[in-house]
């Protein structure tokens, strides 16, 4: 069998990218060995960027459509003793998923689903396209690769029958134990296991009770006798449970572990136990994500503790990055230095959100239990009052998130052109729109109500702010013909984008992030050789 990219992994990150690649029309394989049929919710948080890549994928609605909470559902996230207990503060709309207003900063709000009813619509929309073949069941077994591209030996689980697959480029998005990665002999760096934790979906219609006073996504529940979070799967009676158990012991079973739980929700309350999942945490990043024509992809080159909802999200990002840049060297306008960019603009985003997420996993609810929380009187609601604005200070980290989610930035990457200005502060809760290259296109909800972002091409988009501009546009449009870039160039018809772009012409690059600046098109053809790659 023979294809151009060759993907080990049937999560969201590998289906992902052959969404990408798909979309694109790239000849793409995706081999799975595993059924993946598990209830565990995992990434719960598909966040306003991710959703903005689901809403150029042309799949948000769908997305939207398939979670289990209804639209209306407040995207709160409650801190109280117990889940019938005391309530200490809330943070209303957590991570922006809020959908009763439109926010010029992004174009989807977050959106609050299991990560198995992503993969879902992921797999679906990845089958729909003709170029990519999807193969469960199948296991990588063994790897060559030469100047020319790679054959990979794969098994089928059911029959044992090897066969070879002959491809271009191979993706290990094969998760935490990547064998892609052991393939090629990376390592992972960092801390393994300074965690563990244990998760559990519940079915328990009594739970819903808390809806009639207070709803939200998720309860961080600060107590001494079973700290720990839980939050509706769906609005009947599932429900995700966890907390933390220290390093070297066993979770609690039986009667234990009931009487646990239900001290959590400070109740008596029937459940049933659908699935448990013991996790670690960590935090690690791989040495290197590549070796010739094999790349990593998602957990396979990082993993981190999941607070803060960035860990699925994360990899989707690999994969658009990855995934777009593979197309241009397959269809022979992305240069030589692309596919090394991939590396160089990833690392310093997963730097930072590892340490982003260790550091929101240090104060878990926990830390905030004192023994004066349950009791009744003005002292106590004094204390309560107290913890619910430290609270506020110190977890406003983890569901304010838009300086990290969007505000990040490519600086010093190889395939952009510098415009001398300094690159944007690193900030968590707040986000600066900057068109400094690099960062993240600013977005805007234009004057005819129409998202900035639709009107952008496939490929590359040489926006034009200003119509004065259209000489030196030329320019750059021939230039990219000439390189064999796609181009699109789009002049919406609104006068604040002048301003919030600060030049008159701008190329924003597949994946939305700007490339380059400028009032006039300088050299050309050096701006087009830089931004693919040349």
């Amino acid at each position: 069998m023979q294809t151009e990219v060759l993907i080990a992994g049937g999560g969201p990150i590998g289906l992902a990218l052959a969404v990408e690649l798909g979309l694109r029309g790239i000849r793409t394989t995706l081999v799975e060995q595993h059924e993946r049929k598990a209830l565990q919710p995992r990434a719960k948080t598909t966040n306003v960027r991710s959703m903005e890549h689901m809403r150029r994928w042309g799949i948000a609605k769908t997305l939207r459509a398939s979670a289990p909470l209804p639209p209306d559902f407040p995207t709160d996230v409650t801190f109280q003793t117990r889940l019938f207990g005391h309530h200490l503060t809330t943070f209303h709309n957590a991570f922006y998923g809020a959908r009763d207003a439109r926010d010029d900063r992004f174009s989807e709000g977050a959106q609050w689903i299991p990560q198995y009813k992503v993969e879902a619509v992921l797999k679906a929309h990845a089958a729909a396209q003709p170029s990519v073949t999807l193969r469960s069941g199948v296991r990588l077994d063994a790897v060559t690769q030469s100047p020319d591209g790679i054959e990979a030996t794969v098994v089928d689980a059911a029959s044992g029958q090897a066969s070879a697959i002959r491809a271009q480029y191979l993706v290990g998005a094969d998760g935490s134990r990547s064998q892609v990665r052991e393939m090629i002999g990376a390592r992972m760096e960092g801390d393994y296991a300074f965690a563990q934790h244990i998760g559990y979906v519940l079915r328990s219609p009594a739970l819903s009770e808390i809806f009639a006073t207070r709803r939200a996504i998720m309860y961080w529940l600060a107590n001494a006798d079973c700290p720990a979070t839980c939050g509706p799967m769906d609005v009947d009676d599932t429900w995700f449970f966890g907390f933390p158990i220290p390093n070297g012991t066993e979770p609690p079973e039986g009667a234990e572990l009931r009487q646990r739980i239900n001290a959590a929700f400070g109740r008596e309350v029937p459940f049933e136990i659908i699935v448990d999942d013991r996790w670690s945490a960590h935090s690690l990043i791989a040495n290197r994500y590549a070796q010739g024509r094999i790349f990593l992809a998602g957990d396979a080159c990082h993993i981190h503790p999941p607070y803060g909802g960035y860990g699925m999200n994360l990899g989707l990002g690999d994969s658009v990055d990855l995934g777009w840049k593979l197309a241009a060297v397959l269809r022979g306008w992305g240069g030589p230095r692309l596919l090394d960019s991939y590396e160089a603009e990833r690392r310093p985003v997963h730097r930072r959100v590892v340490a982003e997420a260790v550091a929101n996993h240090s104060l878990l609810s926990g830390a905030f239990a004192r023994p004066e929380l349950e009791q009744d009187g003005p002292a106590a609601d004094a204390v309560r009052r107290e913890v619910g604005e430290l609270i506020q200070s110190q977890k406003i980290r983890e569901f304010r998130t838009l300086g990290v989610v969007i505000g990040y930035h490519y600086d010093g990457s190889p395939i952009l052109v510098p415009d001398g200005t300094p690159a944007p502060p690193e900030r968590v809760t707040e986000y600066e729109p900057s068109a400094r290259p690099g960062c993240v296109a600013p977005h805007l909800w234009l004057r005819d109500g129409d998202s900035l972002y639709d009107r952008f091409g496939q490929y590359f988009t040489l926006l034009v702010t200003d119509t004065g501009a259209s000489d030196e546009a030329g320019r750059l449009a021939t230039a990219a013909s000439r390189s064999g870039v796609p181009l699109s160039v789009v002049t919406p018809r609104d006068d604040r984008l002048r301003d919030l772009y600060g030049a008159r012409l701008a190329l924003i690059r597949p994946d939305q992030h700007v490339a380059w600046r400028g009032d006039t098109a300088g050299d050309a053809a050096a701006i087009l050789d830089t931004i693919r790659g040349a």
